[in-house]
């Protein structure tokens, strides 16, 4: 009899689990439950620091956001776009992703993915990888997160190839490496932008990623277009999140458009990243940081802004040996010309060098307006021969005594003959001012700048 029972329960299991179909993954949703300024509150999720999730709204829509804090169970979120249309309880999801994505996600890692490729090269997204140009869908197949990748320094290769940029200033007296990350440091209308589109239209670097990042929206169209150029454009791939997107985007924008820049690098490519502004990207995180209730510090900037610039500057540079690189250049405002400003100073700490533009030379019509007394990219003296080294140092000896007895000439006070070497500065200081200066239209190699840096001591 119990053995019958048994058959008869073990049929009728066969037959209702014949009958049960697998169902999905179970979708958890949680709610928001308070509306900030920036910030929303939700719970019912579990989710760690940095993982996207979609607010779903009444009319059928969703706003895309991400988690950048928490208070025990409630979730603080930052949207990617206004929050119109939010409604008290409105459910919250946890980002849901394809096979694919799920296989190219590094382990442990929850950050948002956003497309690469080959694709990407000769056009214009936003933070969220979407086209702000008029020519269609992406069509790339690959994604990647945009979490920094922790590199161990000692497999990155070496500094040891000069990058040629174009700019005869920069190649004979700031040499750049391939892998070396820069500071153009400047106020506002000094020319920064035009000597970060004559680099990006001239170098010698295979693949281009621009940021834009925090500038005004009239500057986007206007860098591609009578900046950057077509033929700059062609290789380049270019990131724009203008002063008018939410900051999480602004902060997104900047990190997608290191991750371009990590895929080319990691493809062998030599890439030039450039960045504007580092400044716009450290404003952002305030905003972020002081909405989720951090303290400021510094100038109002809160500590975790001093603890994003490394991670961010950290992720160019050369790959393993025999690999791809990135060279970067980020630009930083400084307010009032103020070389102490606390992004700046932090920023200078962290980059190989330095380039500083100086608004006096600006207004006297010199451009690029680079002053080489204040600049110094410090992995010139591992990438140039003592010869250039040497002439380097002499112009730049003889640029700063002129500087330095200028009213003193001006006035007629000097008498020649006094010293030697400022006769000789006042001698060349008409052939030193040239050679610093450059048309926008004017290409100059790295041979042809130490031709002429040799050239100028020789007439």
């Amino acid at each position: 009899m119990e053995a019958t029972l048994t058959h008869e329960w073990q049929s009728l299991l066969k037959t209702s689990q014949s009958g049960i179909r697998p169902s999905d993954d179970l979708v958890i949703a949680g709610r928001v439950t308070k509306v900030t300024g920036l910030v929303m509150e939700a719970v019912g999720l579990r989710l760690p620091v940095g993982s996207a999730c979609a607010i779903h709204l009444a009319n059928g829509s969703h706003i895309d956001a991400e988690v950048v804090g928490f208070d025990g169970d409630r979730l603080f979120l930052m949207p990617h776009s206004d929050l119109d249309g939010v409604t008290p309880g409105a459910p919250v999801y946890a980002e849901v992703l394809s096979a694919a994505q799920q296989a190219q996600r590094r382990p442990n890692d929850r950050s948002r993915q956003l497309p690469v490729g080959y694709q990407l090269l000769g056009r214009v997204v936003d933070g969220n990888g979407r086209p702000l140009d008029t020519l269609g869908p992406l069509n790339t197949q690959v994604s990647a997160p945009l979490g920094a990748r922790i590199y161990n320094p000692l497999e990155r290769a070496p500094i040891s190839d000069t990058l040629d940029v174009g700019v005869r200033a920069i190649n004979s007296m700031l040499s750049v490496g391939r892998g070396q990350r820069l500071g153009l440091f400047a106020g506002s209308g000094v020319g920064k932008s035009v000597l970060l589109g004559m680099m990006a239209r001239y170098t010698t670097a295979d693949v281009i990623v621009v940021g834009l990042i925090g500038e005004r929206g009239r500057e986007v169209k206007e860098f591609i277009e009578q900046i950057l150029g077509e033929e700059g454009l062609a290789r380049s791939a270019v990131v724009a999140a203008p002063a008018d997107a939410p900051p999480l985007l602004r902060l997104q924008g900047a990190a997608y458009a290191t991750t371009i820049a990590e895929f080319f690098r990691d493809q062998g490519h030599n890439v030039l990243l450039i960045m504007d502004s580092l400044t716009r990207y450290a404003m952002a995180q305030r905003e972020i940081a002081l909405a989720i209730g951090e303290p400021p510090a510094t100038k109002g900037y809160p500590p975790s802004v001093f603890a994003k610039l490394p991670v961010l500057v950290e992720r160019a540079g050369n790959g393993k040996e025999g690999g791809g690189s990135i060279t970067a250049f980020y630009t930083v405002l400084t307010e009032g010309d103020d070389q102490q400003d606390p992004i700046a100073d932090s920023a200078r700490a962290i980059l190989d060098g330095h380039i500083v533009l100086n608004r006096t030379l600006a207004e006297a019509g010199h451009y690029p307006a680079i002053d080489i007394e204040q600049s110094i990219s410090r992995a010139m003296h591992s990438i140039t021969t003592p010869e250039h080294q040497q002439l380097s140092r002499k112009l730049k000896q003889l640029y700063s005594r002129y500087e330095r007895s200028r009213d003193l000439i001006s006035v007629g006070a000097y008498a020649p003959g006094s010293d030697p070497m400022l006769d000789e500065a006042i001698r060349l200081h008409p052939h030193i001012t040239a050679f610093l200066q450059q048309n926008i239209l004017e290409k100059c190699s790295i041979s042809e700048s130490l031709a002429g840096l040799q050239a100028l001591f020789n007439a």
